[in-house]
């Protein structure tokens, strides 16, 4: 049974926001003065813990967007929207388009047409999780040295700068070359009121990321502040300094700015107090709990939410094979199956996925019972455990991994094989792969491109399925070949080149006729979906 943890009873109307339909949208009390913010400073506390509260509530919701939608959707439920549609954007995680499968929009890319549900959730989601950092930022002094408070204010501004990074990187390409390119609209608690009335414009690349690194940098300050005085966070859904580090990680990798990316994931490292999986850990399907040794930031989700209570719309019921929901009825989840065949026999990842017998030995004989009743294909995935190891139940209350400490590794690896230190890089990997997923592994890669490579093959195997492998897509400026990979469907099978205007996604109808600061012409182009090829074994 899950610790069932406590909110505070204080939400605001105005705090819990759950989505909202277009950038002109801002409830009351968005915007206060200093002499209000001293207040709140003084007599308020519970107010800006609410406002953190309902930050990261917002990252699992039971259908936030009904109403904005006019419908009930089942791949409506938070960020894991977010996750399902990228990973099915992909080559990575396979799938038969069929009537149970609700990611089918994402594997076609019809949910680039601008009037497509999963292009208003996605919008909806991301600026809902940007309004409620604002509220915080907003109501709270930016000059505190009060360590509850600049705990407070290092969460809202680390959950901003995560919410832009994702949109920057669905709605523009690469960060390196596209600096003066649109990127998204910036609504900060400081032009928020403005943005009500006159709306908000595309920023440009290079805007929105230096809004991202000044968000991200006053976040490890505060932060650092708070945790040297003692005050930490409460658990692992909620962003501490380390993740605070990782996500710079992140950010700097992304920008080409290698040295400082492999820093921040060493930083990440060493303020963590997680570690990573063992091979033991990881012989057994798992990935269901953000108290995992090696979870650093995860959504949490409790027994009594309504995404669980649903029994299907959650994100573990259109992942799991091992749990009753969605997968079981549309032929799972499976792995790109050239991707399947680079992995050693001697990594222990290989178990994580059914092989082409649809056996694996990271089950016992229950779980391999269960895959055989539900005749799951090769290559199935068995990664992810059902909630309590519970096999075929339907209380899916397993909490989603957003970042373990794991990329920090690859990341670090990563960084100094880019910025010219080649030896330290293959140091870094072949120490993180050989300790905790093949001790026969090693690195024949010698060039920093092939170091990088190598370790983009490493990050496809480690991360699939958590939603993370598109935004190397972009990062890295690949393309989309499916041929070979496995899909059921010929109509599945596309080879999308780099760059790819497809590839980026489009600001909804609902935002564009909303917002008086932009038009049709402000939008990412129109793109044909992708023409079909044939496949290939």
């Amino acid at each position: 049974m899950k610790t069932k943890y406590i909110f505070t009873s204080c939400l605001l109307s105005g705090l819990a926001f759950t989505g909202c339909q277009d950038l002109d949208t801002f409830p009351e009390g968005s915007t206060v003065t200093s002499d209000q913010k001293e207040e709140v400073a003084e007599m308020q506390p519970e107010r800006a813990e609410a406002g953190v509260n309902a930050i990261f509530t917002q990252f699992s919701h039971f259908m936030p967007n009904e109403a904005a939608l006019g419908a009930s959707r089942h791949n409506d439920f938070g960020y894991p929207t977010l996750m399902l549609a990228t990973d099915a954007n992909g080559a990575d995680v396979v799938s038969d388009n069929n009537g149970y499968n609700w990611c089918g929009f994402s594997i076609t890319y019809e949910d680039r047409i601008y009037t497509s549900n999963e292009c208003q959730m996605i919008w909806n989601n991301m600026y809902g999780i940007i309004y409620s950092a604002n509220t915080v930022i907003g109501m709270t002094d930016a000059e505190t040295t009060e360590p509850l408070f600049q705990k407070y204010l290092g969460q809202a501004l680390a959950a901003r700068a995560f919410s832009y990074f994702v949109l920057a990187q669905l709605y523009q390409f690469n960060y390196v070359g596209h600096e003066t390119s649109p990127c998204v609209p910036l609504i900060t608690n400081e032009n928020s009121a403005e943005a009500e009335i006159n709306g908000a414009k595309r920023a440009t690349v290079q805007e929105v990321y230096d809004q991202i690194l000044s968000d991200i940098n006053r976040s490890i300050e505060y932060l650092t502040a708070a945790e040297n005085a003692g005050e930490v966070r409460n658990d692992q859904r909620y962003i501490g300094l380390a993740e605070a580090y990782g996500l710079r990680a992140r950010i700097n990798l992304t920008m080409q700015k290698w040295s400082d990316a492999a820093n921040d994931a060493e930083s990440a490292i060493k303020t963590s107090s997680a570690t990573p999986a063992t091979i033991a850990d990881v012989s057994k399907p798992t990935f269901k709990d953000m108290t995992e040794t090696n979870w650093m930031w995860g959504i949490y989700v409790a027994e009594t939410d309504d995404v669980v209570s649903s029994g299907i719309v959650n994100w573990i019921s259109h992942m799991g094979s091992l749990n009753y929901g969605y997968a079981n009825y549309s032929g799972g989840k499976q792995i790109n199956k050239k991707l399947y065949n680079t992995i050693s026999d001697t990594d222990v990842r290989k178990g994580w996925w059914l092989n082409e017998e649809k056996q694996s030995s990271n089950l016992n004989a229950e779980q391999a019972s269960w895959m055989a009743a539900y005749g799951y294909p090769a290559y199935t995935q068995v990664k992810f455990a059902p909630y309590n190891d519970v096999v075929g139940q339907s209380v899916n209350a397993n909490d989603i991994p957003l970042m373990r400490i794991e990329e920090m590794y690859l990341i670090k690896a990563e960084g100094e094989a880019m910025s010219g230190n080649t030896g330290a890089a293959k140091t870094t990997l072949e120490g993180f792969v050989k300790s905790y997923r093949n001790p026969e592994y090693t690195c024949s890669a010698a060039s920093a491109t092939d170091i990088q490579e190598e370790i983009y093959r490493q990050r496809r195997i480690e991360f699939w399925g958590e939603g993370m492998i598109w935004f190397d897509i972009m990062r890295l400026n690949k393309s989309v070949d499916r041929r070979g990979a496995g899909f059921p469907n010929e109509t599945s099978v596309f080879n999308i080149a780099a760059g790819s205007d497809i590839l980026l996604w489009r600001i909804p109808e609902n935002e564009i006729n909303a917002n008086p600061a932009l038009s049709e012409s402000d939008n990412n182009p129109s793109a044909p979906l992708p023409t079909p090829i044939p496949d290939e074994e």
